[in-house]
């Protein structure tokens, strides 16, 4: 994969029934070093001035985001695990806990696609299930297309 790729971020998050999609396309930086998988990419957030850089490291059985900026967080997904971590916004902090059910990731010569099904808990509440799904691609082999 080259250095420079398009990003499509896309999410379920299911609470108390109702169901919010979100996707994300951007353009960021692909890097293999150490056997690992690295992505950058910047995240603007409306209505605060700054922005978020985003790394997200990727290994065969684990998915690491890494935020830092005007929100911070590390946040880390591996099958069958519960983690802690500290999410930091202009409005305030939150302890929150992943426990992740799925992950799975398909490497290509040209793209690579992950995909992470979870629970969060926030303050030591539950309060959704989610899924998300990180498809990264050569920005010059991409093949964009909107769903309806």
């Amino acid at each position: 994969m080259t250095r420079d790729v398009l990003i499509r971020i896309s999410g379920l998050r299911t609470m108390d029934g109702d169901q919010e999609d979100v996707e994300v396309i951007t353009t960021g930086e692909y890097y293999w070093r150490n056997g690992k998988h690295y992505v950058f990419y910047d995240e603007v957030v409306e209505g605060f001035e700054g922005s978020i850089r985003n790394m997200v490291k990727i290994t065969p059985d684990m998915m690491e985001i890494r935020k830092q900026g005007i929100t911070n967080a590390d946040m880390i997904f591996e099958q069958g695990q519960k983690k802690m971590a500290r999410y930091i916004t202009p409005l305030g902090e939150m302890v929150i806990e992943i426990g992740t059910s799925r992950i799975q990731i398909d490497t290509q010569e040209d793209s690579l696609k992950v995909s992470v099904s979870y629970g969060l808990d926030i303050n030591y509440e539950h309060v959704s299930d989610s899924s998300i799904c990180l498809d990264v691609s050569s920005l010059e082999k991409a093949r964009l297309s909107l769903r309806p």
